[in-house]
């Protein structure tokens, strides 16, 4: 079958030519006894998670960036505190999250929340570091 489809395709890409009744220098002539076939692969990407053929720019997997996360609040459970909570804005497009432990936003994934910071664990360039970010001091009233 695929041989059938290589051979449809450089009958194709020749044919135009023939069509027009171009004569082939002498050169061509004496070359003509190998075969040239023009092949080209088609690949369909048909796995799990993330294309690797789009472009990250294009898809906005990349975003949010951890520098466009403002922390606004954290629920924290100290019984159990995988069931934290943490609410982040984006400053860029005013969109919230609600993230949890184990939650992936992009290239973030939430490591651990603390009573008073959330621990990202950014994935870059085949790199894994470990970033945080702290909520606002709190302003005590006299």
């Amino acid at each position: 079958m695929r041989s059938d489809v290589a051979l449809a395709v450089a009958l194709a890409w020749m044919a135009p030519g023939i069509a027009r009744g171009q004569a082939k220098p002498d050169s061509a002539r004496r070359d003509s006894t190998a075969a040239v076939a023009l092949v080209r692969e088609v690949f369909a990407y048909e796995g799990g998670g993330r294309d690797p053929f789009v472009s990250l720019l294009k898809s906005g997997d990349i975003r949010p960036l951890l520098s466009d996360l403002k922390l606004v609040g954290i629920y924290y459970d100290q019984r159990y505190p995988v069931r934290s909570v943490a609410v982040l804005r984006d400053v860029t497009n005013g969109k919230r999250y609600r993230a949890k432990t184990g939650d992936v936003m992009g290239r973030l994934k939430v490591t651990q929340i603390r009573p008073r910071e959330i621990v990202f664990t950014v994935q870059e360039f085949g790199f894994e570091r470990q970033e945080s970010l702290q909520l606002a001091k709190r302003e005590e009233t006299p």
